[in-house]
């Protein structure tokens, strides 16, 4: 058998393989597929380091009750983000619509039906799981922002800017309703990046930024909690500052190797350690270089996905993928920066790592329809060079 021959059999699907899933996999990034792969990996494996600790801290007495939840909540990320990136940019903006508008149809419901915990009604449970419809409304609401920005721009007298705001406006209303700052904090920024992507003015992009640095400030005197947590940041001699503590304790505990799988000491006493704190989790079983392993493989994710997203040729995709990339940095970023302890503490999940089936679920749609968005097609990419079509890889 030639040479050539083998070598094409070793991959899973042949280059001329048509079926839906052949294209879809050789028209799929696969440095970013393997990069999401690999840290859903590492988020089922500190589970099973952290989810001990947190059974028995609540009283539950599994101790892998978590761990096996999380396994669960792995395999249904991936699937729907497997099956989300192999729809089309009209799928997209359909599934946009759709999960914006039922999303934000809950959130209106919450404060007759929700759940409330740590003192905000941001969650419908039923049967047993807990459902967070604004971590699902996220990637929508950049979607139909970019798809709308796409629109105005095309001057057939569709008020897409208009309709953008409306869409972001009530997001934020219900979001405050909650009360959820962070996620507020989160969709205002990946917001303003589409809006600066699109192209809009500059003058634009920079009265945004003054209405909202406006709106945090008229947030920190409206919410009680949100003063409180500056106050600890600003003051941490004046405070109960205890959470951050532990999770630097365990942090400066891992050294450069970490105490090893399973040793950790800190996490006894991290509240929050499965979710919020998982980083401190890993910093401390796995030391600094695993650490910096875990951030660089967000970095490649991030900087990966935009590089794709400027080679786009179609405006609302490239303005829809760099939203959604932007929003899963700077949700990285807050986890990260609040377990160094160098931002105020927000319950911030780090994507595909921290415990929770809300989380895993809507990170799995936000990367599926990135992925979606920066497949390779006919005509996707501004310079012929980036697309496989014009080397003939499907002839």
């Amino acid at each position: 058998m030639p040479r050539k021959t083998a070598a094409r059999q070793t991959h899973a699907f042949a280059r001329t393989d048509r079926s839906r899933l052949g294209v879809w996999w050789w028209t799929t990034d696969h440095i970013l597929l393997g990069t999401v792969a690999a840290l859903i990996g590492l988020g089922v494996m500190l589970s099973f380091a952290s989810s001990p600790a947190a059974a028995a801290r609540i009283g539950i007495h599994d101790p892998f009750h978590f761990a096996v939840r999380q396994c669960f909540f792995g395999a249904a990320g991936a699937a729907i983000l497997i099956s989300t990136s192999m729809l089309s940019p009209r799928g997209i903006r359909r599934l946009s619509f759709g999960v914006y508008a039922v999303s934000i149809l809950i959130m209106m419901a919450l404060p007759f039906m929700g759940h409330a915990a740590k003192g905000a009604d941001r969650w419908l449970s039923f049967g047993g799981f807990s459902l967070q419809p604004s971590e699902f409304m996220k990637p929508a609401l950049i979607c139909l922002a970019a798809w709308m920005f796409a629109e105005g721009q095309k001057g057939q007298g569709v008020p897409g800017v208009s309709i953008a705001f409306a869409l972001y406006g009530l997001a934020v209303v219900l979001l405050l309703m909650q009360p959820d700052v962070g996620q507020t904090v989160l969709i205002t920024v990946a917001f303003g990046a589409a809006f600066f992507v699109a192209g809009v003015p500059l003058k634009w992009v920079i009265g945004l930024a003054g209405t909202a640095l406006a709106g945090f400030i008229g947030v920190y005197f409206a919410f009680s909690h949100v003063s409180s947590r500056m106050h600890k940041f600003l003051s941490p001699d004046k405070a109960d500052t205890h959470q951050v503590d532990k999770a630097a304790e365990a942090i400066a505990a891992g050294g450069l190797f970490g105490r090893g799988p399973g040793e950790g000491v800190m996490k006894r006493h991290v509240p929050d350690l499965h979710t919020d704190f998982i980083y401190s989790v890993a910093a401390e079983e796995y030391g600094l270089i695993f650490s910096l392993m875990l951030i660089g493989l967000f970095g490649i994710l991030v900087v990966r996905g935009l590089y794709k997203a400027m080679k786009l040729n179609d405006a609302f995709e490239q303005v829809a993928s760099a939203g959604l990339f932007v929003l899963l940095g700077q949700q990285v970023f807050i986890n990260v920066a609040v377990n160094l302890n160098m931002i105020p503490t927000k319950g911030m999940t780090l994507p595909f790592i921290s415990y929770g089936g809300s989380s895993m679920l809507a990170m799995g749609l936000t990367l599926g329809m990135a992925l979606a968005l920066t497949r390779k097609r006919p005509g996707a990419y501004a310079s012929p060079e980036d697309s496989p079509y014009a080397a003939g890889a499907f002839a």
